[in-house]
């Protein structure tokens, strides 16, 4: 814990940049002596050519993006709402719990899904994305997969003992957890003497974090004996611009929220 260690899933929107370069501009040079009609229509169009060319820069808006892919396109906004908003039916909202102990599963990821075999020769083929959930209520893997274009959701899975990579959610509230836990008093040590103040917020802290598995350690703490079957991270903490801090020694079990020390 006292370990300070050196550092080392959007969207991106480009604009198309119009700069008008290079633009000669005509200069009207006045011979002494009065000026005649053509001379004075000659300075008016330079003085106008001139103006032209100074204006600034206009930077164009990106396309609006379509409400629905194409082929192997990645989801539209529309496309990852529909898929959610269908995917939270048949009771899963109501019996379901998310990280906070809130009604409803704690979203993981949303993404589109390869395309069926049986449609693999078709001109279009249609577009299914997979939404993964975990319920800690039931302490539950549960995957859907909705078929955007009939608007069903066609298969639903739920599995005992998956563990996929945590949400940010999920690593922001083990590291709430771990502020509030006494076992977190060295963190906030860490962090107080790294930039001279209080730790009182996971939202002060950037972090990582992965799922500990009693499996892979065979001498931790009776504690946590059930991580694998429950959902436990270890979180790497980061002070904002500044050293990480190292609490991979502390394991976080999200299902019954307690901390537990390695070793």
């Amino acid at each position: 814990m006292r370990n300070l260690v050196r550092q080392n899933l959007g969207k991106v929107v480009a604009g198309a940049a119009v700069a008008l370069t290079g633009t000669a501009i005509a200069v009207a040079v006045a011979l002494p002596g009065a000026a005649g009609a053509g001379e004075r229509d000659a300075k008016a169009e330079a003085n106008a050519a001139a103006q032209q060319a100074v204006r600034p820069g206009v930077v164009e808006k990106a396309p609006a993006e379509g409400d629905k892919g194409v082929g192997s396109d990645p989801l539209t906004d529309d496309e990852i709402k529909k898929a959610e908003q269908l995917a939270m039916g048949g009771g899963l909202q109501r019996s379901a719990r998310d990280v906070e102990g809130d009604r409803g599963p704690q979203h993981l990821s949303t993404n589109l899904t390869e395309v069926d075999p049986s449609e693999v020769g078709d001109a279009t083929p249609a577009r299914r994305a997979e939404i993964v959930y975990y319920d800690y209520k039931a302490d539950a893997l549960v995957t859907k997969t909705v078929n955007l274009d009939t608007g069903k959701v066609e298969d639903t899975q739920t599995a005992k003992g998956a563990q996929p990579p945590p949400a940010k959610d999920e690593m922001r509230e083990a590291a709430e957890l771990l502020i509030a836990d006494p076992l977190g008093a060295d963190l906030k040590k860490d962090y107080k003497d790294a930039t001279g103040k209080a730790l009182t917020s996971a939202d002060q802290l950037e972090l990582s974090g992965f799922i500990f598995r009693k499996a892979t350690a065979p001498r931790a703490p009776g504690a946590l004996a059930k991580c694998g079957e429950h959902r436990c991270l270890s979180v790497v903490s980061k002070v904002a611009n500044g050293p990480w801090i190292d609490t991979r020694n502390l394991v976080v079990d999200l299902s019954d929220r307690k901390v537990t020390k390695l070793g």
